[in-house]
């Protein structure tokens, strides 16, 4: 039997599709979480099914040790859309380009 000739399946249901991104230490900033400073280091991107973007920001403690995986808001700053835009087109490409394997 040939890949060609197996019957029609019906198409997966993707929930999201997720990228994490390191933020560049220039865009980082610090937030506050129960008397503790984070200091920002990862953005998660998730491509919800309506095409729309959900993104969260995930830091380190400023004072060091261990922070739980807590997600932040992402600031309304341009810089940080463009952050976002670009990783997800660069996200695209290596998924686009991905091998079957």
């Amino acid at each position: 039997m040939h890949e060609n000739d197996l019957p029609a399946q019906p198409a997966p249901e993707v929930s999201a599709l997720a990228v994490n991104v390191v933020i560049p230490v220039e865009l980082r900033w610090i937030d506050t979480r129960r008397s503790q400073d984070f200091e920002m280091q990862t953005l998660n991107i998730r491509l919800l099914p309506d095409g729309t973007l959900a993104t969260k920001a995930y830091g380190r403690p400023v004072a060091g040790g261990r922070g739980g995986y807590t997600p932040f808001t992402v600031p309304d700053r341009p810089e940080l859309h463009a952050l976002i835009a670009a990783a997800a087109d660069r996200a695209g490409q290596l998924w686009s380009t991905r091998t079957q394997q």
